[in-house]
């Protein structure tokens, strides 16, 4: 990539990274993440409503927060993370770049938030902890956030957790928002896949982003760690045990608003070795000038076909019973279809002499009760998946 002036973006690191042009979002997007954004954009008025209730929601507070009590990056302050935001605005081409601050806490974390303009925060934790190439990942999977919209429902989920905590005295009131919670946690946890698709767009290179999504797991130990190591920890957790953890799973990351790091990993590098990603890093995506064109319909097709391949190729043992069971009911429904010969096996005897219908064993027309050679089958024989937790 060579120097160059785009929007005030003026500053570009020398070594050469692929740029896209009118990018829309929904070419890194997960498909469950994708399905529901296309669903909001397309909703007549839904803009309208957010900006009413932008003003029940603590934006302006977090804003004068950050303001009062962080450091904001600019030329003057952190401006290593300047120059990276800058990098990750011109390569997705975001036009306005978002503020970001540098927030004093231990905790590596990051998030972009805000429902009129959205603002980036990552902690000095987290800045202390990677290193530039790992670090422009994490800023470039913030600005993802940002060009698809996320921070709005980031917010708004920000809220309502505030909320059910407030109203939990109120019966039944608890449980109403929580669960509008849980629905809007397993959204985010799939567009969390989706920002760390578009940070290795940003920073491209895959080992950085990997590298990145240990120490978030692990600390700042890289020497002791190894990639390969921890995505075999992933096929581990996945495939590992039995129903009882299958359950287990569910219920450890139903409070949790990011999926688990070496599922991150996991998922990053299969998309990396996508069809999809090769396309993006060809040139051909999806332009933003085409989202209002943009099939609700054919979105949630590709989200439902993308579970139900993932369901079948999943190793966690309830997903393989729930595949066993399905396939079983399959192999069932076929064999009541064809009658009763379908649970036997057997094949209809051809007519004799070109007339009427086969005998059975007992010469009766075939009112007997054929059986296969070796004895009768059984019904069922042979039938046939913040940066940390604020980004």
């Amino acid at each position: 990539m060579s120097e160059g002036h785009h929007d005030g973006h003026e500053h570009v690191p020398s070594r050469q990274r692929r740029r896209f042009p009118g990018i829309s979002s929904r070419a890194y997007e997960h498909p469950a993440d994708r399905s529901a954004l296309v669903a909001l954009r397309r909703l007549s008025g839904f803009d309208t409503v957010f900006k009413a209730l932008s003003g029940l929601l603590p934006e302006r507070s977090l804003r004068l927060l950050f303001l009062s009590d962080s450091v904001r990056v600019s030329d003057r302050q952190f401006a290593h993370l300047n120059v990276m935001l800058r990098d990750a605005c011109y390569i997705l081409d975001l036009e306005k770049v978002p503020p970001m601050y540098v927030n004093q806490d231990p905790v590596p974390n990051a998030m972009c938030i805000g429902l009129d303009e959205p603002i980036i925060v990552v902690t000095t934790g987290l800045v202390e902890l990677l290193d530039e190439e790992e670090m422009r990942a994490v800023v470039g999977h913030e600005v993802g956030h940002a060009l698809s919209g996320h921070a709005v429902y980031r917010t708004i989920l920000l809220f309502l957790t505030s909320l059910a905590v407030r109203v939990a005295w109120i019966p039944l009131g608890n449980v109403a928002i929580m669960a509008i919670v849980t629905a809007l946690r397993e959204w985010f946890r799939k567009s969390e896949l989706s920002a760390d698709r578009a940070g290795l767009l940003v920073g491209q290179d895959l080992q950085a982003s990997m590298r990145g999504l240990m120490k978030i797991a692990g600390g700042n130990h890289l020497h002791e760690m190894n990639v390969d190591a921890f995505l075999e920890q992933a096929e581990e957790y996945e495939a590992g045990g039995d129903l009882r953890d299958s359950v287990l799973k569910i219920l450890n990351v139903l409070p949790r608003s990011h999926p688990f790091a070496t599922v991150r990993a996991a998922e990053l590098k299969k998309w990396a070795a996508s069809r999809d990603h090769q396309r993006i890093m060809d040139g051909h995506y999806p332009r933003r000038e085409e989202d209002k064109d943009t099939s609700v319909r054919d979105s949630f097709r590709e989200s439902a076909s993308h579970y139900a391949t993932q369901a079948r190729g999943s190793k966690d043992p309830l997903m393989k019973l729930v595949n066993d069971i399905a396939g079983g009911a399959g192999d069932l429904g076929d064999r009541m279809r064809r009658g009763f010969g379908g649970f036997t096996g057997s094949q209809p005897r051809p007519p004799k002499d070109g007339g009427g219908p086969a005998e059975g064993p007992e010469g009766n027309g075939g009112t007997g009760s054929p059986e296969a050679p070796g004895g009768p089958r059984r019904p069922g024989d042979g039938g046939p998946e913040s940066f940390r937790e604020g980004s």
